[in-house]
């Protein structure tokens, strides 16, 4: 594509912004970010600069020699002369080759550097976050800021910059010439930009309203896909028979985007028509003036030639920058929104002075432990959440005082209704969220005052969900302990009553346990978990429902399995089947965020309280025949 061409395509996108982000207000000392971000890219973005710089000079000494050319032919001079701009013009020729070619290096430099800096730098701040975030935050609008912004904010040094700047120069560079040369011819070729700009407005307004709506749309299909091409999704759509309807909503979409697409294609083409043809006709009032002066004798025809051509290269750039304010702010906007995630604050972030956990730390404390969930403002943004609501007031208490102890080695159930706080609990331990006051202890140490790491390398957990990657039984099994040796895995599995299926799986251990672990039952999903747990090998075990999804033989199996691995280390044990924890060494009975009642199961059972009303509905559940 020629200069000439890439300004008209530049301009056309210019015009198919969104206006209103001009209108927006950006945080001060957003342009300061910008450039203390692209400041390890200095060097390339001097050198990048420069050859735009004289790739737009090239430009113009081209049509300026060409006009060299048609004076000495018309004057009949010598052919050396001829010969040599020749020479010169095909070195230019090479030189603008060259200088595209340098563009290209440098642009793909710079912009690839930019966007690996900023999605590494996006993804390993959102790991960060606590649990909070990701239950209210929608997973497209993430992936929305690590691909859509960062490519956005990217052009804001390839393409925008490099635009803005070689338009500039351009412009100051072909007036200048053209001034020189005639400045009437200039002006009065210039009467005509108008002819083309106020209907490309036009054009432009039209251009941003389908635009727009077909990133909404867009987004809208992407979202459906992502929904009910997950596993969960497409058994929803088949068990309630809606897949007719699917297809057709989808259709009425994708159709509605077709249109647009088609209409987008075909305003494109008349912006770049009608630019086309005004620069034509101005070139022919150029020859037809011109000519009129050189006939007179006021002008050479070389003049004239040189005029006509350079009036090509005048349109794109006026054009373009035209609408330079909504190129750059939209670049603006992209960086401020991926600023906007940056500066979202962790909750849950270790102390200035935080120590590694000792590897012998295995007594877990709490102490007066209050706790609500967070607010909305306090861990997300709003512009990811697509449903946000504003929460009023504090979010209610969870946990109201909360204190026990458990020492090393000893096994603590927690028992009571659902929503009671259980689960809370033991989320605490791990540091998933932070206490509002009182203290949690492991080994002694407040988990606040010691690394995130240390702590959570010493704490297993298998929950009642029991999440997989989309990946093979040994991908899932080494995340735990990517060290591990091959006998380590099939132990683990052995011990979970799992090694035996991994064995008669077609591929074996290299199976793919498919997105969440849907090819495999919720029985065999829970043993590998816990194969994953018993690989891991930690100091303090939390098992949330670890065994809900087992039947009775297999649940018996990873009970002894769970009682052997167990052996002298500390474990929080959440169940609602109260047959699970018969043997545990003290149950806590929780309920509305109290702990209620504390013993084992015979005291209890004897106090005749809430864990003894707890058991006696499962037991005469379990004796009473499904009618």
């Amino acid at each position: 594509m020629t200069s000439g061409n890439a300004s008209v395509w530049r301009a056309m996108h210019s015009l198919q912004r969104d206006k209103s982000v001009a209108r927006r207000q950006l945080p001060k000392g957003t342009w300061r970010r910008v450039f203390r971000f692209a400041h390890p890219y200095r060097a390339d973005l001097g050198v990048f600069l420069l050859v735009v710089v004289l790739d737009a000079l090239v430009g113009v000494a081209t049509p300026i020699l060409a006009g060299r050319v048609v004076n000495e032919i018309t004057r009949h001079g010598h052919v050396r002369v001829v010969v040599q701009i020749a020479f010169v013009i095909a070195g230019l020729a090479v030189l603008d080759a060259a200088f595209s070619f340098a563009q290209r290096w440098y642009s793909s430099r710079i912009g690839e550097g930019l966007i690996f800096d900023m999605r590494t730098q996006v993804f390993t701040h959102i790991q960060r976050m606590p649990l909070a975030f990701f239950t209210r935050t929608q997973t497209g609008a993430l992936v929305s800021r690590l691909n859509n912004d960062v490519l956005g904010a990217q052009q804001a040094f390839t393409s925008t910059l490099s635009g803005l700047v070689s338009n500039v120069v351009s412009l100051v560079l072909t007036a200048g010439v053209m001034f020189s040369l005639s400045w009437p011819i200039t002006v009065i070729s210039l009467v005509m930009l108008p002819v083309f700009v106020i209907p490309a407005r036009r054009i432009g307004s039209r251009l941003q309203a389908i635009t727009r709506e077909s990133y909404g749309l867009n987004a809208s299909m992407n979202s459906t896909m992502t929904e009910r091409f997950n596993v969960a999704g497409a058994l929803l759509v088949k068990l309630f028979g809606r897949g007719s309807d699917e297809d057709e909503s989808f259709r009425r979409r994708a159709a509605r985007v077709r249109d647009i697409g088609v209409t987008s294609a075909m305003y494109g083409r008349a912006f770049f028509v009608a630019l086309t043809l005004v620069a034509a006709l101005a070139q022919a009032l150029v020859y037809g003036l011109g000519g009129y002066y050189a006939i007179k004798g006021e002008l050479s025809a070389g003049t004239v030639v040189t005029l006509a051509l350079l009036l090509s290269r005048l349109y794109g750039p006026l054009t373009a920058l035209s609408n330079a304010r909504v190129d750059i702010m939209s670049a603006l906007v992209s960086f401020d929104r991926v600023f906007e995630v940056l500066d979202l604050q962790p909750m849950i972030e270790d102390a200035p002075d935080a120590v590694e956990l000792a590897a012998n730390a295995r007594s877990i404390e709490f102490q007066d432990v209050h706790f609500s969930y967070p607010r909305a403002e306090e861990v997300s943004l709003a512009s990811l959440e697509d449903l946000a609501i504003a929460d009023s007031g504090l979010s209610p208490e969870v946990l109201r005082g909360v204190t026990f102890r458990a020492e090393p080695g000893e096994l603590i159930a927690l028992v009571g209704p659902s929503g009671a706080g259980k689960t809370t609990i033991s989320q605490l331990v791990p540091r998933i969220y932070d206490v509002r006051s009182g203290r949690v202890l492991v080994g002694g140490h407040d988990v606040r005052a010691v690394t995130q790491e240390s702590l959570r390398s010493r704490i297993g957990v298998v929950s009642q969900d029991a999440p997989m990657f989309h990946d093979t039984v040994r991908g899932n099994l080494l995340y735990a302990r990517p060290q591990a040796a091959e006998p380590d895995l099939w132990a683990a599995m052995e011990a979970a009553q799992i090694a035996e299926l991994v064995r008669s799986l077609p591929d074996g251990i290299e199976t793919v346990v498919g997105d969440r672990g849907y090819r495999l039952s919720g029985g065999e999903k829970q043993r590998l978990a816990i194969a994953r747990l018993l690989l891991k090998q930690p100091d303090i075990v939390i098992l949330d429902e670890a065994t809900a999804h087992l039947d009775s033989e297999s649940e018996l199996a990873v009970q002894r399995a769970l009682a052997r691995a167990l052996t002298g280390r500390t474990s929080l044990v959440i169940a609602h089947r109260l047959s699970t924890i018969l043997g545990a060494d003290r149950i806590l009975v929780v309920d509305a965020g109290r702990i209620v009642e504390a013993g084992r199961h015979a005291e209890l059972l004897a106090a005749d309280g809430l864990y003894a009303e707890l058991y006696r509905t499962q037991f005469d559940q379990q004796r009473s025949p499904i009618s």
